[in-house]
């Protein structure tokens, strides 16, 4: 039997998100808190296309992940901005996740969820788009958020602070 995490810090990059994602693993150790990264950009994932998929017919990593997700109380989630908005894996992920079910939000519905950015440009929009994005599916999104850049270094207090925030949360049962 797979050990239930407390945290999975998911990460729609391989770059310098990947890099936050590893920052807030750290952190969340130093915290002694069961944690792990999940790393989108290593599934093999096919694009959604509503003509081709249907529920009949879900990748079997995305039937799996699902069933983990389910199990962890909260999540970080790290994804650079692609044209002003959310990265397409990560866009890709949430909807696979989300026409996996009989309900659309069944997996986001009352999840904490806290999200960061290390962005090669403004960032805000991304976390913007994802906000509302989480909010809409029916997520507990942490009101403080993480926004980094090259002008802007990471900064593991306010990483600390996100995570004891995250902690204070529960998931709701809907």
């Amino acid at each position: 039997m797979t050990e239930t995490k407390d945290l999975i810090i998911i990460t729609a990059s391989c770059g310098k998100n990947l890099e936050l994602s590893k920052k807030f693993l750290e952190k969340s150790n130093e915290l002694k808190l069961s944690s792990e990264i999940l790393d989108l950009t290593t599934l093999d994932i096919p694009l959604f296309n509503p003509r081709i998929h249907s529920k009949e017919n879900i990748p079997n990593e995305i039937k799996d992940l699902k069933k983990k997700l389910f199990k962890i109380e909260r999540w970080v989630i790290c994804a650079p901005e692609y044209n002003g908005s959310i990265p397409p894996i990560l866009s890709n992920f949430i909807a696979w996740l989300s026409i996996s079910g009989d309900d659309f939000r069944n997996l986001f519905n009352g999840q904490p969820i806290a999200i960061a950015t290390f962005s090669g440009g403004i960032g805000l929009e991304l976390l913007t788009s994802l906000r509302i994005q989480l909010v809409h599916l029916g997520s507990q999104v942490l009101g403080r958020q993480l926004l980094s850049s090259y002008s802007k270094p990471i900064d593991t207090k306010t990483i600390e602070d996100i995570i004891q925030r995250l902690l204070q949360m529960k998931k709701l049962k809907t």
